[in-house]
C-alpha cells in the first residue's frame, strides 16, 4: 500500500538529513464515490493501548479490501452481520463483496516502534495505526483524550467538548486524502488570525517561548506564497512540535520535532518548505507512481528561494552540482522520474537537487513570469487531485507556447549530466572589435542546453546565452574591449559536471568513496587515530605506512593521512598551517591531480577523536573543520572557480616613467629586508651586474650579507668556502666544483661577483641538489632514487600551488620531449629543486642570524614568488623582496622589474670541437662550419693530450685553460692521433683562437 509504504519511511529519515515527506500520495484521479471512513478513538494509557472503532462505507463498485496492518481486530460487521475476519499479510479481503459498510472494532499497543506511540508524554499516531483503504478516502476521526491533553489531525474545522473522560476532539477535513495522523500532547496553543487563515502554534510547554516568533515567520512565508502561487488552499494552518524527531507537512499543519524546532535556522528554512508543501503535495496531490515532481519544486521555490534573495543562489546551485558529483554514481543513478522519495544522499541528490536544477533551467528558458503562470495553472487545474510531470509540461507548454517535450524528456528520462569541453579557444583583433572564437563539445549524447557564456574584458562584459544541441559546435562572440577571460556559466544555471577547479574539496566526497589509502600515523601515535583507521576500513579504505608510500600512491589514490607530522604531509604539502589542538580535518587537493582529493586528520588525543568523530559527517559540505572537546570552533569552505573559468591574456599594465626608481634607489627601499632575491636569464650578462650592482649595494649597507647561488650545488659547499676564504684558486675550485659539467654556462657570466665575494670575504651558499637526482626524478619519478639519494630530497615539499603547476605544464608542453614524459615526475623534480634551494636559504638563515641574504637565481624559479621565495617564507616568515630584469610588467610578478641595458661580455674563446670525455681522455667528435682546430689539421678521432704543455684529463680542464686566454692567441695543442697500419702517433698543432 502507498500510504503505509510512505509513511514507514517517513520513521526511519534520520535527523541529520532532516527529510520532508508529502502525506499524500492519491490514485491518478478519483472516481465519482470514494470510500468515507469515520473512526473513534479512545486511550488506556496506563495499559500504552489505543482502542478504535471505524466504519468504512464503500461506494457499490469497491471491492472491499482494507489493511489492518499490526491492528489486533477485535469484532467485524459487514452490512451489520457478524463475520470473523480473515486477514492474510495484513490485509482483510471479503472476496466476491462490493459496496456496503464494514465496521471494525481494534487495538493497537504501544511497542515503542510501530505505529501506535503511547504514553505519559502523549500520543502519536502514524501509519497504519487505523483501518485504511487503498486510495484516497474521506476520513472523519473523534477521539477522547485525557484531560491534560490537546489533539490536532488534518482538519479544517476541529472541535473540542470537556467529557468526564476526557477532551472529546471532533475533527472534519472535506477533502479526500490517503491517510491521516493524530497526535495529543500537553500542548501549549497560540492563536493568530492572518488574511482569513486561522493559525496555530501548537508547542510543547518548555518550548511555547518560541510560538511567537514561530507564526510571525508563518505569516511571512504564507504571504510569500499567496502572492506568488496563488490563494493559501485550507482554512487553518498549524506549526505542530513533536516529541518524537519528525520533519514532514500534512494537510492544514506542519509536524516538526523538538530537537529539529529549536534548531536557530529551521524558521528561516525548513519552515517555508513545509508551508509551501501545503500547495505542493498537499493541495495538487502526487502521481507517486509516475514520479515525485513536488520535492524538486519544493526545493526550487524554497531553500533555493531563499538564497537567491541573499544574492547566494549561485552557491547554492553550485552546492548542488557539487552534491550530485560527490553522491550519484553509475551503481546508484537513476532517472529523475524515477525518483519517488529521498531515501539517502544519492536519491535526495537526484530528486531534490537534480529537480530543483530542471525547475530552474525550466525558469530561464520560459522566463520568470511564465514560470509563474504555468505553476499557477497547473495548481488551479489539479486541486485535490493527483498530478504528474506530464501534467506540469501540459501547463508550461500552454502559457510558453513552446513545444517543451524534448526539454523535459532528456531531464526526467536519462540518467545522469552533461559533460562539456572547450577546445579551440582562440582571441584577437577583428576590425574595430575583438572576437573570441571557441568549440564546445558534449561528452556522450548531446543534450539541448542554454549555456550562459561571459567574455571578460577590459571595458566591461560580454554576455551571451548559446544555445547547445549538437555534439561539437563552434561559437564567435565580438566584443568591443579586449579580451581578458572566457567564463561559462558563471552563475551555475546548467545542470552539468563540474571542472576539478570548480570543485571545492569537501568532506562528504572523502566520506562518500568506497575505496582509498589511509596513510597511517608516525609511530607512537597510532592508538589516537584508531577509531579513524577503522572508519575508513568499513568503507573499504586500504592502508599504509608512510614510507611504502611510493608516487603511485600518492598519485592515483584518494587519501586520508593521520597526523601532521607524517612524512607525506612534508612530501605533498610542506607544512600544515593549521591548530594542531584537538581534532582538525582538512581537505585538500592532490597536487598531482586535482579531481582527486586528501584529507588531512590531525588529533591531540584520542578523547578529542571520540568526541568530534561521530559528528564529522554532519559537516559534510565544508573543507575545514576544527574540534575541540567534542565541538566545533571553525569550519570553512575551501575557494574554487567561479564558473568555468579560462584566461585570454592578461591586461596591458602600464609604468608612470617620471615615477621609476634607478637601481641604487631600489636597493635602498629592500634593504631593510633579510632576504633580496634578483632573477636572471642565465644568458644575459646585464642581468648578472645588475645582480653584482644590488651585492655591493646591501654590502655598503651592511657587510653582514651572504650570496645564495643556485649555479652551485650543496655537494660542493666546502669547495665553495675555500675559495672564498683565498685556500684554493680558481682553476683548483672551478676543477674541483665541476663547474662546467654541472652549469655548463659560461663562467664569465658569474666571475664578477665571486671575485668580489672573494675580495670581501662574502659567504657564497651553494643552494642546489645534484643535477643528477634532478634528471632522475624528471625521468622517471621519485621512486626511482635509491635510498641514498633520497637522503639528499628536501625535507619538506609542498605541490599544492596550482597556479605555478600550471605555469610550469606551459613550460613542460613546450619541450620537443614533452610527448613521450610524464608531467607529473617533471614537476615533482622542479618542486625539489625549488624547495631544496628554499632550504639551504633557510637553514644557512637559521645558522646565521646575523646575516642578510642576496639569493641569484633563475627567474623561472623566482617569478610571482611561487618557486623559491613563497617556500622560503613558508618555513621562517621572513620579510623578503623580489627583484626580476627585463620581465612583462604583470601583477604580482615581483616587487620590481629592471630593464638594463644590453652588454655585451667577452667569452672565453673556443676550440671549436666537438669533444667526448671518456675514461679520462678527450676524444674530438667532429667540428662546427669553420672551426680554427679543423683549419689547422686536427682530425676527428684525435685524443687531445695538452694545451701549451698543461695535461687534459676532462673536458672541464680544456675550459679553465681557455679560460685565461683571448681570441687571437695561439696555442699548441698535442694530440694522439690512431693510425691503423703505422701505430698511435703524437702531433702538436698551433691553433689561433
Amino acid at each position: 500500500m502507498v500510504f503505509l509504504k510512505k509513511m514507514n519511511m517517513m520513521s526511519l529519515v534520520p535527523l541529520a538529513f532532516v527529510t520532508y515527506i508529502v502525506f499524500l500520495s492519491p490514485l491518478p484521479c478519483f472516481p465519482e464515490e470514494l470510500p468515507r471512513i469515520a473512526i473513534s478513538l479512545s486511550f488506556d494509557m496506563e495499559k500504552r493501548v489505543m482502542e478504535g472503532k471505524s466504519s468504512i462505507t464503500f461506494p457499490d463498485h469497491r471491492e472491499i479490501r482494507v489493511h489492518t496492518g499490526p491492528l489486533r481486530i477485535k469484532s467485524l460487521r459487514y452490512n451489520h452481520r457478524s463475520l470473523s475476519p480473515v486477514i492474510r499479510e495484513g490485509i482483510l479481503t471479503l472476496e466476491g463483496e462490493k459496496g456496503g459498510v464494514l465496521d471494525m472494532e481494534y487495538e493497537c499497543a504501544s511497542n515503542g516502534h510501530g505505529p501506535c506511540s503511547i504514553g505519559t508524554k502523549g500520543i502519536f499516531l502514524t501509519g497504519n495505526w487505523y483501518p485504511s483503504v487503498e486510495g484516497p478516502a474521506y476520513h472523519r476521526l473523534r477521539a477522547l483524550v485525557p484531560r491534560y491533553f490537546t489533539a490536532i489531525s488534518e482538519a479544517e474545522e476541529i472541535k473540542k467538548e470537556e467529557t468526564p473522560g476526557g477532551n472529546l476532539f471532533t475533527f472534519a477535513f472535506p477533502h479526500p486524502v490517503e491517510g491521516i495522523t493524530f497526535l495529543a500532547y500537553p500542548f501549549s496553543i497560540k492563536r493568530e488570525t492572518f488574511r482569513g487563515i486561522e493559525l496555530y502554534a501548537y508547542f510543547l510547554p518548555e518550548d511555547k517561548g518560541l510560538a511567537t516568533t514561530c507564526l510571525e515567520y508563518t505569516k511571512k512565508y504564507l504571504g510569500l506564497y499567496e502572492g506568488m502561487i496563488g490563494k493559501y488552499p485550507f482554512k487553518r494552518f498549524s506549526v505542530v512540535e513533536n516529541i518524537l524527531p519528525t520533519g514532514y507537512s500534512v494537510p492544514t499543519f506542519t509536524l516538526l520535532g523538538q530537537e529539529v524546532v529549536r534548531l536557530p535556522f529551521i524558521l528561516d528554512t525548513s519552515l517555508g518548505r513545509e508551508i509551501l508543501h501545503q500547495w505542493l503535495g498537499n493541495l495538487v496531490y502526487l502521481d507517486y507512481e509516475k514520479g515525485n515532481w513536488a520535492e524538486g519544486l519544493t526545493t526550487y521555490l524554497s531553500d533555493h528561494l531563499y538564497k537567491e534573495r541573499e544574492g547566494r543562489g549561485w552557491q547554492y546551485r553550485k552546492r548542488t552540482l557539487i552534491d550530485y558529483d560527490t553522491y550519484v554514481n553509475p551503481g546508484n543513478e537513476f532517472p529523475l522520474r524515477d525518483f519517488r522519495s529521498g531515501t539517502d544522499s544519492a536519491s535526495r541528490a537526484i530528486g531534490y537537487g537534480k529537480g530543483s536544477m530542471v525547475f530552474h533551467m525550466l525558469k530561464n528558458l520560459v522566463g520568470e513570469e511564465r514560470f509563474f503562470k504555468s505553476i499557477r495553472k497547473f495548481i488551479n487545474e489539479n486541486r485535490f487531485r493527483k498530478a504528474s510531470w506530464d501534467d506540469l509540461r501540459t501547463a508550461f507548454e500552454v502559457e510558453s507556447g513552446e513545444d517543451l517535450d524534448q526539454f523535459f524528456g532528456q531531464w526526467l528520462n536519462e540518467k545522469g549530466y552533461p559533460s562539456l569541453e572547450l577546445s579551440n579557444v582562440e582571441a584577437g583583433p577583428k576590425g574595430r572589435h575583438y572576437a573570441v572564437s571557441f568549440d564546445i563539445v558534449q561528452k556522450g549524447k548531446p543534450y539541448l542546453l542554454d549555456l550562459a557564456v561571459a567574455v571578460k574584458t577590459e571595458v566591461g562584459d560580454t554576455n551571451r546565452v548559446l544555445r547547445l544541441y549538437d555534439e561539437k559546435q563552434g561559437f564567435d562572440i565580438l566584443t568591443e574591449g579586449k579580451p581578458e577571460g572566457l567564463v561559462i556559466d558563471e552563475y551555475c544555471d546548467t545542470f552539468r559536471k563540474l571542472t576539478p577547479e570548480e570543485t571545492p574539496p569537501v568532506i562528504e566526497r572523502l566520506l562518500n568513496l568506497d575505496k582509498g589509502l589511509i596513510v597511517l600515523p608516525s609511530q607512537g601515535s597510532e592508538e589516537i587515530y584508531s577509531r579513524i583507521v577503522k572508519y575508513f576500513e568499513d568503507r573499504g579504505y586500504g592502508t599504509k605506512k608512510p614510507q611504502e608510500m611510493g608516487s603511485k600512491d600518492l598519485k592515483q589514490s584518494p587519501l586520508v593521512v593521520l597526523g601532521y607530522d607524517n612524512p607525506v604531509i612534508k612530501r605533498l604539502f610542506g607544512k600544515m598551517d593549521e591548530p594542531s589542538q584537538g581534532l582538525v580535518l582538512s581537505m585538500r587537493k592532490n597536487p598531482f591531480d586535482p579531481s582527486m582529493i586528501i584529507g588531512v586528520v590531525n588529533a591531540s588525543s584520542g578523547n578529542e577523536v571520540d568526541a568530534a568523530w561521530e559528528k564529522i559527517p554532519h559537516y559534510g559540505n565544508f573543507s575545514h573543520l576544527v574540534f575541540k572537546e567534542g565541538k566545533n570552533t571553525e569550519k570553512r569552505i575551501k575557494e574554487s572557480q567561479r564558473g568555468w573559468d579560462m584566461p585570454l591574456g592578461e591586461p596591458v599594465v602600464g609604468i608612470e616613467v617620471s615615477k621609476t626608481k634607478k637601481l641604487p634607489d631600489i636597493i635602498n627601499s629592500v634593504s631593510d629586508k633579510r632576504i633580496v632575491y634578483v632573477g636572471e636569464r642565465h644568458t644575459s650578462y646585464e642581468h648578472h651586474l645588475t645582480q653584482l650592482e644590488t651585492i655591493k649595494g646591501f654590502f655598503r649597507k651592511n657587510p653582514k650579507i651572504a650570496i645564495g647561488m643556485e649555479m652551485f650545488q650543496r655537494p660542493f659547499q666546502q669547495v665553495l668556502d675555500d675559495y672564498i676564504a683565498g685556500k684554493t684558486d680558481e682553476k683548483e675550485f672551478l676543477k674541483s666544483s665541476e663547474y662546467f659539467s654541472r652549469w655548463v654556462f659560461d663562467y664569465h657570466l658569474y666571475r664578477d661577483i665571486l671575485t668580489f665575494a672573494r675580495e670581501e670575504k662574502i659567504p657564497v651558499v651553494a643552494l642546489n641538489i645534484k643535477r643528477e637526482i634532478v634528471d632522475k626524478v624528471s625521468k622517471n619519478g621519485i621512486d626511482s632514487l635509491t635510498e641514498e639519494e633520497k637522503k639528499e630530497l628536501p625535507d619538506s615539499m609542498d605541490m599544492s600551488d596550482e597556479e605555478y603547476r600550471e605555469r610550469l605544464r606551459e613550460v613542460f608542453e613546450k619541450h620537443e620531449s614533452a610527448g613521450s614524459r610524464d608531467f607529473g615526475n617533471f614537476y615533482q623534480s622542479q618542486i625539489i629543486w625549488d624547495e631544496i634551494m628554499a632550504q639551504s636559504i633557510d637553514e644557512y638563515l637559521r645558522k646565521n642570524p646575523d646575516r642578510k641574504m642576496v639569493v641569484i637565481a633563475g627567474s623561472g624559479h623566482l617569478a610571482f614568488k611561487s618557486g623559491i621565495p613563497k617556500r622560503v617564507f613558508r618555513r621562517n616568515s621572513l620579510d623578503y623582496a623580489l627583484l626580476l630584469n627585463d620581465e612583462s610588467v604583470e601583477t604580482g610578478i615581483a616587487d620590481f622589474v629592471l630593464f638594463p641595458q644590453p652588454v655585451k661580455m667577452v667569452s672565453a674563446p673556443k676550440l671549436m670541437a666537438l669533444l667526448s670525455e671518456e675514461k679520462g681522455k678527450v676524444t674530438i667528435k667532429g667540428f662546427p662550419d669553420m672551426s680554427v682546430s679543423e683549419k689547422a689539421g686536427m682530425e676527428k678521432g684525435d685524443i687531445i693530450i695538452s694545451m701549451d704543455n698543461e695535461p687534459i684529463k676532462g673536458v672541464d680542464d680544456i675550459k679553465i685553460f681557455l679560460l685565461y686566454k683571448k681570441p687571437g692567441d695561439t696555442i699548441d695543442v698535442r694530440v694522439l692521433r690512431k693510425r691503423f697500419l703505422f701505430g698511435d702517433r703524437e702531433l702538436s698543432f698551433k691553433v689561433t683562437l
